[in-house]
């Protein structure tokens, strides 16, 4: 336990003096992290919204991708993502392989069905009458789906929250597609994840448990996001239902 204690006392005082390699390994990870997941962002609340508006065939078979997409280990997409950009593969002359743009694929990948899902999760259970009142004061089907997305906007930021936590704290894609590289002695393709395993394999457990200390943080600060924005929807219930009460007496369209 006192040599447990030791290593904790030695990482923080690494993470104080900001030691480069736990630096610059922690910058790399946010900034791959945050590509991926605006990219998810960008492909996941469109698909998400599209299937929670509208019926067509086929419609369930997308959605069951979907959600079996927001379970998918990191290392089976890992693989995927190898089979397709090495050399052999389809995407190969794209030289992409054990790159940053590797990893930011991944994790794109395992970010969108997670931004996708709870978008559609969150509008199919939103107020239809907020979609009716649009169409009443004349907005078309793209002007009312944005009306939706933004009375349910505290939803959307939890479901980017969450497709971010779900990849910076995942180690297989990143390993198997990053290859967790060195370039010239600099972090290449090295995460806080796969850096920690790295360190653990080593011998290095001070420097095992400063990464893992930061990777934490950010944990607990993602999950007091969340606990926030919770909060903030359950607060608006009531405003909006004395809101929804203000416009019947208004006669706007209800059902």
């Amino acid at each position: 336990m006192g040599e447990i204690w030791r290593g904790f006392v030695e990482a923080c005082r690494l993470i104080a003096r900001l030691d480069p390699y736990v630096v610059k390994i922690t910058l790399f990870t946010l900034y791959v992290c945050a590509l991926a997941t605006a990219a998810g962002m960008v492909v996941g609340i469109p698909l998400g919204t599209w299937l929670a508006l509208h019926r067509f065939r086929g419609r369930k078979l997308l959605v069951t991708l979907v959600n079996a997409g927001m379970g998918l280990p990191p290392v089976v997409v890992g693989l995927f993502v190898y089979l397709i950009l090495r050399r052999r593969g389809p995407l190969g002359f794209l030289n992409w392989l054990y790159t940053p743009k590797a990893i930011f694929l991944a994790e794109m990948v395992l970010a969108m069905p997670l931004i996708a899902g709870i978008t559609m999760a969150a509008l199919q259970n939103a107020d239809p009458r907020l979609r009716l009142q649009a169409r009443s004061l004349g907005a078309g089907t793209w002007g009312s789906a944005l009306t939706l997305l933004r009375e349910n906007r505290l939803s959307l930021v939890a479901a980017v929250i969450a497709g971010f936590g779900g990849i910076i704290s995942e180690v297989g894609a990143a390993m198997m597609v990053g290859g967790n590289l060195l370039l010239h002695g600099e972090p290449y393709t090295r995460t806080l994840t796969t850096a920690t395993v790295l360190e653990v394999s080593q011998g290095n457990s001070v420097r095992a448990i400063a990464l893992g200390i930061i990777l934490m943080g950010i944990t607990l600060i993602l999950v007091w996001v969340m606990t926030l924005v919770q909060q903030g929807t359950a607060s608006a219930h009531p405003l909006r239902a004395a809101r929804d009460l203000l416009t019947g007496k208004r006669g706007v369209v209800r059902e």
